[in-house]
């Protein structure tokens, strides 16, 4: 099976499992790959990819952190079961993504349940790896598990628990799949340990968990995580802990942002001084019901979610792709023009000099001795100009390919909605003219599809709308 026809096969078994789960979502499947089918024929995506698979079908937390940052603890909270280890020192070095199960116990799979399986958001991301690191694409186990909970608080949703950062042989590929991750995730959990109050030991961490999330535009799903907070009650200086870390964040490049405090209660020791302990109480529960509401709300966030990203790639697609590459192609064409005329003007300017140095010209007449024998013969006639035609062709052919790169490597071959260069490439295929105004598989017609596409987004959020709000304020 050749791999554009695995990604339909793919594709139709995500819609299978969707008829189940969320049948809005079957016909949103369908608008995607309408979108791929235009992106394909532009150039801007591969036949074997989809738009489809840039996102999670499934609502997606990640929880991630340092080593002792209490990752397992909250989770295992939040589930109602121990389901992750527990430990001040580092329990599990894999990404383990917990899902519902109606089972009575906890199962544990290897992580080609998850590499294997295009329901998941791991699917072939042994690939990835393979890329990343040689030769650990092969030992996907050692990153990844998957464990299936009976607990409620993961029907419908996937949580991740990552392993911790610190600096191991496997680095590059865990923060290969940790970006993977974020990418993804609809909610973002990162937790620092309050027991070790000064940050900067961990400022590569910080680095790469705090400042990358400013540069996305979904950074409000970024919520930051001050854990174990009882520990400074007998000093009763939360305040100021929690200001070291919000310091160390700003340094790091965060300027927004939600950031909480939490200890586990079951592990918690009160403090003798009850007005002290009641207010760490206090906040503790203010926090964790703030963070376990985001939670709760993803199921409702994530359809929204991806109903909005494919109206962005709809609106990318027009505002920003097509403009690109008609730019890209004006200025290959303003190239090739000015290189054909600095080629062929010498040209001909040179056998028009010999000619008349050889004297072939009688005043304005034009009578070299070999002219006589094509007049004679129509068929010399015509080969000497389609022999003379193909060699200009040719020159003009090679400009225009040794013209391509020169534009190409400046466009950019991994925006959100494709690749801006292999579309400008399909442009530049010799068959096209350079003086051709649309990109390859753009015109009106996909424009007014585009439109209708735009138009069925907002039907599925008016529908979304209709479930779960009542704007007349009417009563069901």
């Amino acid at each position: 099976m050749n791999p554009a026809k695995r990604m339909q096969n793919r594709l139709e078994r995500l819609q299978e499992h969707l008829e189940r789960e969320n049948p809005i979502l079957v016909s949103v499947v369908g608008r995607y790959r309408q979108l791929d089918r235009i992106s394909q024929k532009m150039g801007l995506l591969d036949a074997d990819a989809s738009y489809a698979t840039q996102i999670s079908w499934w609502p997606l937390v990640s929880v991630l952190g340092t080593f002792s940052a209490g990752k397992s603890s909250f989770i295992n909270s939040y589930l109602g079961l121990d389901v992750q280890n527990t430990g001040n020192q580092a329990v599990d070095d894999r990404f383990t993504v917990m899902t519902y199960s109606s089972d009575s116990e906890v199962r544990t799979l290897p992580g080609i349940a998850l590499d294997g399986d295009p329901r998941f958001p791991f699917y072939q991301i042994s690939e990835d790896i393979e890329n990343v690191t040689k030769g650990e694409g092969s030992r996907i186990d050692n990153y990844l598990q998957m464990k299936a909970a009976p607990s409620e608080q993961l029907r419908g949703k996937i949580i991740i628990d990552s392993p911790g950062f610190d600096a191991d042989e496997q680095r590059k590929a865990t923060l290969k799949i940790t970006d993977h991750i974020i990418d993804l995730s609809d909610l973002v959990l990162v937790l620092f340990d309050a027991r070790h109050p000064e940050p900067g030991a961990m400022q590569d961490t910080l680095e790469h968990l705090v400042k990358g999330s400013q540069k996305r535009n979904d950074s409000s799903k970024f919520l930051f995580i001050l854990n174990q907070i009882d520990t400074s009650a007998k000093d009763d200086n939360m305040e100021d802990i929690v200001a070291a870390w919000q310091k160390a964040l700003v340094q790091s490049g965060l300027s927004s942002g939600r950031f909480y405090v939490i200890f586990n209660e079951d592990l918690a020791t009160p403090v003798e001084n009850k007005s002290v302990w009641d207010r760490y109480v206090s906040k503790r529960n203010n926090d964790y019901a703030e963070i376990t509401k985001r939670m709760d709300d993803i199921n409702i966030e994530r359809v929204y979610r991806i109903i909005g990203s494919m109206e962005s790639l709809s609106n990318q697609i027009e505002q920003q792709a097509v403009p690109q590459i008609q730019m890209a192609m004006n200025r290959w064409k303003r190239r090739v023009i000015v290189t054909d005329l600095v080629i062929f003007i010498p040209l001909i300017v040179g056998l028009l000099t010999l000619t008349v140095i050889a004297g072939y010209w009688q005043g304005f007449s034009f009578n070299p001795p070999w002219l006589g024998d094509i007049q004679q013969n129509k068929f010399l006639g015509l080969a000497a100009i389609g022999i003379t035609a193909l060699f200009a062709f040719l020159i003009h052919q090679l400009i225009r390919s040794k013209l391509v790169n020169g534009v190409a490597k400046k466009l950019s071959t991994d925006e959100p909605y494709g690749n801006i260069s292999t579309a400008f490439r399909k442009n530049t295929r010799w068959w096209h003219s350079i003086f051709r105004k649309n990109p390859v598989g753009w015109n009106n017609k996909v424009r007014t599809r585009l439109d209708g596409i735009r138009s069925d987004i907002d039907n599925f959020v008016q529908t979304l709308n209709d479930r779960y709000t009542s704007p007349a304020g009417k009563d069901e």
